[in-house]
C-alpha cells in the first residue's frame, strides 16, 4: 500500500494546488517522501515478526511496536507548534480555511510518521484527520472529496479493529522509541 499511497498523493498535490489549499498540498509531498521510509521501516520490522515467539502462528500478523510517553508528548508538542506556525502562515496567503487546514494537515503527518513506526494509536489521529480533511473539502466546495475522506475514515475504523485484532509487538517491554 506504499506504493499506493505514493500515487494517491502525487495526484492529491496537484487537486490542493488547485484550489488553493497549501498545507494539504504540501502534506502530500511530505507523504510522498515519508511513504519511501515506512516502506523500508515496514521490510525491516516484519523481519522481526518471525523472531517473536507470539507471532509463530499461522495467521497473519501485524508488526506493531509499543508507543511510549515520551513519542505521545513530543509528538503533541510539535503538533500544538506546527498547527499555530502553520495556521499563521496559511492566513498570510490567503488559505480558505487556514486553521482547519493546518490542524488536518499536522495531525496526518504526526499520524503518518506514527505510522511508519508502527503505532496501532496511530488509527486514530486517522480517523479524527480523514474527518476533519472530509469537512475541510466540504466547505470549499469539493464534494467528490469528501466522499474519498469519508471512505479514508471509515478504513481508519477497520485498520484500528484489524491491527488490534491481529497486531503482534515485535518489541516486548520497550517503553519508548
Amino acid at each position: 500500500m506504499w506504493v499506493v499511497g505514493i500515487i494517491t498523493a502525487v495526484a492529491s498535490c496537484i487537486v490542493f494546488l488547485s484550489q488553493g489549499l497549501y498545507a494539504s498540498m504540501a502534506l502530500n509531498i511530505y507523504y510522498v517522501l515519508i511513504s519511501v521510509w515506512g516502506l523500508y521501516c515496514w521490510k525491516r520490522d516484519a523481519g522481526k515478526l518471525s523472531c517473536n515467539p507470539a507471532s509463530s502462528s499461522k495467521k497473519v500478523r501485524i508488526h506493531l511496536n509499543r508507543l511510549g510517553y515520551k513519542t505521545v508528548i513530543s509528538s503533541f508538542a510539535i503538533f500544538y507548534f506546527c498547527f499555530v506556525a502553520v495556521g499563521i502562515f496559511l492566513q498570510e496567503i490567503d488559505d480558505p480555511r487556514p486553521y482547519l487546514d493546518s490542524a488536518v494537515t499536522v495531525a496526518s503527518a504526526v499520524a503518518t510518521f506514527w505510522l511508519t513506526r508502527s503505532y496501532l494509536s496511530q488509527w486514530t489521529i486517522w480517523i479524527v484527520a480523514d474527518a476533519g480533511t472530509a469537512y475541510l473539502c466540504h466547505v470549499t466546495g469539493q464534494n467528490w472529496l469528501v466522499i474519498l475522506y469519508a471512505c479514508y475514515s471509515l478504513s481508519a475504523i477497520y485498520g484500528y479493529i484489524y491491527w488490534h485484532r491481529n497486531g503482534s509487538y515485535v518489541q516486548e517491554g520497550a517503553l519508548d522509541q
